[in-house]
């Protein structure tokens, strides 16, 4: 190392021994005899090369004592020879800024208070005109303790920071004091200095802390809650401004909110992190809930009555916040111990002896049921949205979850975390987790035998594949992602033996609806001046109008896909059924692109003929959520289906979409069409089955073939559907007279 910034003569061997007394070791200095010193070469300055690693003063060839702290950086013991060779000092090689961390020789849990200004003048004359190098450990005596550093930066007047590692301590060296995570030693009078030892670490890699796509909501965090921490107590006292107190991380479950301030916790220089879980601090006794929130804080305010704008920062962590600061008077126990915790927690963060060296960071999945005090200025202000990941922050995270396996060469060359990070949309932080774990269990799987588990692994053959994950992802499937089971059930009428553009050709008028309602998905997806579109399906009964909304949303490819149908709120009263339905679009407003089917809006809404009788809870609800618009930078479709269109336009639903198709029943013609998708009829039988068909619902279409393909007997549909016979045109008939005929089908 000295070779970079000067040069060195040739080198002797000498044995290194203990330094003579214990003064002499608190000076950074090697000694020798006068003899062996004559014998090197003559230097003005006295400083040798001591291993290629720190450079010391005053030695000589044969023994050379070297200190405990000396001995341990070069890492040699007494007794051991060692290569010293004389350092010529190069041009211009004074420090201009010298970075100390500090720390006690022997900590037994002793603290310390050390004023800067003085310590900085005693160290620029005690180590006056000796090299120190980044990394260099020295011991020193300061106020009748004993101290070491580390040399953490050393900054040469014209040179590069991030390059520059050694230089000469002169009178003109400016130096700062970090104390060691937890030395127990506190930095006071450090006015000129930027005090960012509020932090661990010098640089932050988010991955490195598996941190992944969060880096804007990071950043967002600094700015807000950390950038003025940085800067020393009188900067921020002429600003007139305050530290943040508090921070309220919010947003789906699963997305990496506890990670972040787990993670934050971490990188803060300080007193260690309190985690509460937010239903801990309860307690049956009375007023016990409330001194457990008063001991949070209790060392907090020690600090700041002792140390003042010295005082160390105490973060509080509270994991799901919501259960415990509800808004007051929502929580009907009788109790009112919940309001007294959000009044007792006011009164610690902002009250009249607000504590300023206190960080609370909230978490919750629910921010609506937080109190509106804790959320203003001076409390909770800094309120980050924690979203689902984008496929930049898929990345990320599915790079951290595999960089171990993928070091340790257990994942194989065909796996593209690209592809993968593309296809996991709406995945959150936790999910991709969960396909990694899945993705390694069919990995882990193929080498063992169930038939004889004693058998041998072979380590060295597990391999995790892309067919792996792909597997897992049929396994884990995102909680906002879209729901193709029940989309898949709601179009099964569509038929699956003849499909165009993912639905079975039903004619002209059909085809021509489904290609106007997808170009309302092209809307959503490309348009910026249109959040929200809506759409309604009106049409008879068993006309398709579910099937063709649930192919829209399959078709459409968004990653969140909803249907909201009577079947799933059976029994729920209708405060509950309206929460469930605002859950799903407030869901929605967590993905870019969404959509949500409303089917059989007559039904949701509870409307009886008799009566007549409706919800106006229900219908309330749909009224305002059809035209709230959704958060900037997300877009919704919302496609309603009905059977009583006359109902809606009474309740004023209609008015509430902005377009509306009327799906008709099949006329002769599609009737051909779907018949001939389906060849279940003889040609001389088609035409006069298609005949009988005419203004039938498709459903009913579909109902009636199956009946009929089953046989006067039963059991005949394979055949019928294996081309090997054809629907016995009588039998057809009758089934057909069964449900109805087509004239008993109206308009």
């Amino acid at each position: 190392m000295a070779g970079r910034f000067g040069s060195s003569s040739s080198s002797s061997t000498m044995t290194v021994v203990n330094t003579p007394s214990q003064d002499l070791a608190l000076t950074n200095y090697a000694y020798c005899s006068p003899a062996d010193l004559r014998r090197f070469s003559s230097s003005a300055s006295g400083l040798v090369s001591v291993g290629d690693s720190v450079v010391l003063t005053n030695v000589s060839m044969g023994n050379i004592a070297l200190n405990a702290v000396q001995r341990r950086h070069v890492k040699v013991s007494a007794g051991d020879a060692i290569a010293v060779s004389r350092f010529i000092v190069p041009p211009d090689f004074y420090l201009a800024l010298l970075t100390l961390e500090l720390e006690f020789v022997r900590n037994k849990g002793k603290t310390e208070q050390l004023d800067a200004v003085v310590l900085a003048q005693q160290l620029r004359k005690k180590f006056n005109d000796q090299v120190l190098t980044v990394g260099q450990r020295a011991s020193f005596e300061f106020c009748g303790i004993n101290y070491v550093f580390t040399v953490s930066q050393a900054v040469v007047e014209g040179q590069d920071s991030k390059t520059s590692e050694r230089g000469l301590v002169c009178s003109e060296t400016y130096i700062v004091f970090e104390a060691s995570p937890n030395s127990g030693i506190k930095i006071i009078n450090q006015r000129e200095a930027a005090s960012s030892n509020i932090f661990r670490q010098k640089e932050f890699n988010l991955e490195s802390l598996g941190i992944g796509g969060l880096s804007a909501e990071f950043a967002d965090i600094f700015r807000r809650a950390f950038a003025s921490r940085v800067f020393p107590p009188h900067v921020t006292s002429k600003l007139g401004i305050k530290h943040v107190k508090g921070m309220l991380l919010f947003g789906p479950p699963g997305t990496g909110k506890t990670l972040m301030a787990r993670q934050i916790g971490k990188m803060l220089n300080g007193r260690e992190p309190k985690i509460v879980n937010g239903p801990e601090v309860l307690s049956k006794y009375v007023g016990e809930t409330e001194k457990n929130v008063r001991d949070l804080f209790a060392d907090a305010e020690n600090d700041q009555r002792t140390q003042g704008d010295q005082s160390e920062l105490h973060v509080i962590i509270f994991d799901e916040i919501d259960a415990i600061c509800k808004s007051r008077g929502s929580t009907r126990d009788g109790t009112g111990v919940h309001d007294s915790i959000v009044n007792q927690l006011l009164t610690k963060i902002d009250g009249v002896e607000s504590l300023n060296n206190v960080l609370l960071i909230g978490m919750t999945n629910r921010k609506d049921l937080l109190d509106e005090a804790l959320l203003r200025p001076g409390r909770l202000e800094v309120q980050v949205e924690i979203s689902l990941p984008d496929e930049t922050g898929r990345l990320q995270i599915l790079q951290i979850h595999t960089n171990k396996m993928k070091e340790s060469s257990f994942l194989a060359a065909d796996v593209n975390l690209q592809i993968l990070a593309a296809r996991t949309k709406n995945y959150s932080g936790a999910e991709l987790e969960g396909v990694v774990k899945s993705a390694v269990s069919f990995a882990l799987n193929r080498q063992i035998s169930l038939d004889d588990l004693t058998k041998p692994l072979d380590e060295e053959s597990i391999k995790v594949t892309m067919d792996d994950f792909l597997n897992a992802l049929h396994e884990i499937v995102p909680a906002f992602g879209a729901s193709t089971d029940n989309l898949e059930r709601c179009r099964q009428w569509y038929g699956v033996h003849c499909r165009l553009n993912g639905i079975v050709d039903c004619g002209e008028r059909h085809k021509h609806i489904f290609q106007r309602a997808m170009l309302l998905v092209e809307q959503v997806k490309v348009s910026k001046g249109s959040p929200l579109v809506t759409c309604l399906l009106e049409g008879p009964s068993g006309s398709g109008k579910t099937a063709m909304a649930a192919t829209i949303g399959i078709d459409s490819d968004f990653p969140y896909v909803k249907i909201i149908s009577a079947e799933t709120m059976i029994g729920l009263s209708e405060s509950s059924k309206s929460a469930q339905i605002v859950k799903v679009f407030e869901d929605a407003y967590k993905s870019q692109l969404s959509i949500i089917i409303l089917d059989d809006i007559e039904r949701l809404v509870e409307y009886v003929e008799v009566g007549p009788r409706f919800s106006n809870l229900i219908s309330q609800t749909l009224l305002v959520l059809l035209k709230r618009l959704p958060p900037k930078g997300k877009n919704l479709l919302v496609i309603g289906t009905t059977s009583a269109v006359e109902v809606l336009d009474s309740l004023g639903i209609r008015d509430a979409f902005a377009v509306t198709y009327r799906v008709p029943r099949l006329n002769t013609q599609d009737a051909k069409k779907v018949l001939k998708a389906l060849d279940v009829f003889a040609d001389d039988h088609f035409d006069a089955a298609a005949e009988a068909l005419n203004n039938v619902p498709i459903k009913k279409l579909y109902m009636v073939v199956e009946m009929a393909a089953q046989g006067e007997r039963g059991g005949g549909s394979e055949a019928i559907y294996s081309g090997k016979e054809k629907i016995n045109i009588n039998h057809f008939f009758d089934c057909l007279g069964d449900i109805g005929t087509g004239n008993q089908f109206y308009n």
